[in-house]
């Protein structure tokens, strides 16, 4: 039985790192662990130029804790008024790796979102042209359509006639929560690949509302049935190169968590290698687990894997903080609702 497991550092390729105090108080959570990640640019106001994403880079480089090694890939916030030309020249610079699409309204701080995708079809047209890829938060706001189904809306609605106006643009559907989403990702070719996060693969919709509102659980997407669940567990350790780890980690102080109207987002920044490997170990994969974490991601992304190692040991249960302590109030990690037996070493 393998008790250690030794594999390229990591990447995370969907992280929330907010700005302030925040940022100083969960950075460390996702250095400990993560060579990169790719950094959303959510904040307010957005992230939204070469210039904004380079003070934003100084600002999270400054926050490392000491001796630290972890490299922020920046990304800009796809407005309507987004400028081309900016565009390609923080890519071509090497400071942005990636444009995310927000949906006006669809998550945490996306009213600057986009309503009219003619708009920005200029925009589009520059990435593809240069490669650089659009990361999309694949949920349509339309009041009329369920909540449970506004993934699998968004891919027949939005994604796929962007995909067909702009041949040759690369996407990254992010944090994917449906089966429909898998198969979308699956049947798209090279040009598309999807994130998959931790915490959808461990609960379902039931976990959030069953027995009670639990406020930690709820995430945007939220969770869906068992059985899209189940496909992303599949999805995650079946060795699939489209499939990669953007854990989404959405750090929210737990006043504005446990509140009458809570804010959205799983913080697993914390604990995730842990989770990763008890899921991969249950579904006898733990030989395909650096594919999802180290490598996938980097060729998607036409990167070099990391060279520096960690390694997972499995022993006793592991003692998670419960919560981290920031300046901003105090962080909910996400809990599982099993004991964690797997540790990074190093």
């Amino acid at each position: 039985m393998t008790q250690s497991l030794t594999l390229r550092r990591p990447d995370d390729w969907h992280l929330h790192l907010r700005d302030g105090a925040m940022l100083k108080g969960v950075l460390p959570e996702s250095a400990r662990h993560f060579a990169r990640a790719i950094v959303m640019p959510n904040l307010v106001p957005p992230v939204v130029t070469g210039a904004q994403a380079a003070a934003y880079r100084d600002r999270i480089l400054a926050a490392l804790p000491e001796g630290a090694a972890f490299e922020p890939l920046m990304t800009l916030y796809l407005t309507e008024t987004t400028d081309p030309a900016d565009v390609r020249a923080a890519a071509v610079s090497g400071l942005v790796k990636a444009v995310k699409l927000y949906p006006a309204g669809a998550t945490t701080n996306s009213a600057s979102g986009v309503t009219n995708f003619d708009r920005v079809r200029e925009v589009l047209e520059t990435m593809a042209e240069i490669g650089l890829p659009l990361c999309v938060h694949g949920e349509v706001t339309d009041p009329a359509v369920d909540i449970f189904d506004r993934e699998a809306v968004f891919l027949d609605r939005v994604l796929d006639p962007i995909r067909r106006t702009v041949p040759g643009l690369r996407v990254v559907l992010e944090h994917v929560t449906t089966a429909d989403g898998l198969d979308y990702v699956r049947g798209g070719g090279p040009d598309i690949a999807g994130t998959l996060t931790t915490h959808h693969l461990i609960i379902n919709r039931n976990h959030i509302l069953a027995g009670g509102i639990r406020p930690h659980y709820y995430c945007l997407p939220v969770a869906k049935r068992e059985t899209h669940r189940l496909a992303l567990r599949r999805a995650a350790t079946g060795g699939e190169a489209c499939f990669f780890l953007g854990t989404d980690s959405a750090p929210h102080a737990d006043a504005a968590k446990e509140s009458a109207c809570g804010c959205a987002g799983c913080f697993t920044a914390t604990n995730t290698m842990a989770i990763l490997a008890h899921v991969f170990e249950q579904e006898g994969a733990l030989d395909r687990l650096e594919g999802f974490v180290s490598l996938h991601g980097p060729a998607f992304y036409r990167l070099p894997p990391n060279e520096a190692r960690i390694t997972l040991v499995k022993g006793g249960p592991v003692d998670m903080p419960a919560r981290i302590l920031t300046e901003a109030g105090p962080v909910t990690v996400f809990d599982p609702g099993f004991p964690l037996h797997w540790r990074v070493n190093g």
